[in-house]
Parts: structure tokens; sequence; C-alpha cells
């Protein structure tokens, strides 16, 4: 698996998973439990949904 989420997509969903996980912890719900998704997702620096598109929102390199 070739890298695709970059340095800002990779703490947007951080935040994004954390704060999922919070409202279902506080709301008494299983819904809590799909913020662990994003992060699971910034934690391999891989997106299943970015991979059959060819999206990446790494930096691109020069290659020397």
């Amino acid at each position: 698996m070739k890298p695709n989420v970059g340095k800002a997509d990779k703490t947007l969903r951080l935040i994004v998973g954390a704060v999922i996980i919070a409202i279902g912890v506080f709301t008494q719900s299983w819904w809590g439990a799909i913020g662990i998704i994003p992060i699971f997702t910034a934690t391999i620096n891989w997106c299943p949904l970015y991979a059959p598109f060819g999206l990446s929102t790494t930096s691109k390199q020069k290659e020397a």
C-alpha cells in the first residue's frame, strides 16, 4: 500500500475521528465507533477510498 494521505489530511482525520468518538461517548451512542475509521486511515497513511481513483494528498517530491 502506497501512502496516499498527506500531513494536513492526516491531522484533519485525527481531529474529526476524535470529535466523532467524543460525540458518541457524550450521547451514549454506538455511532461514535465510526470515528475509528478516520483515525485508522490517518494512522496507516492510506485511504481505501482514494486508491481506486488514484487520489493522493501526499506531497510530490522531485526525483533526481
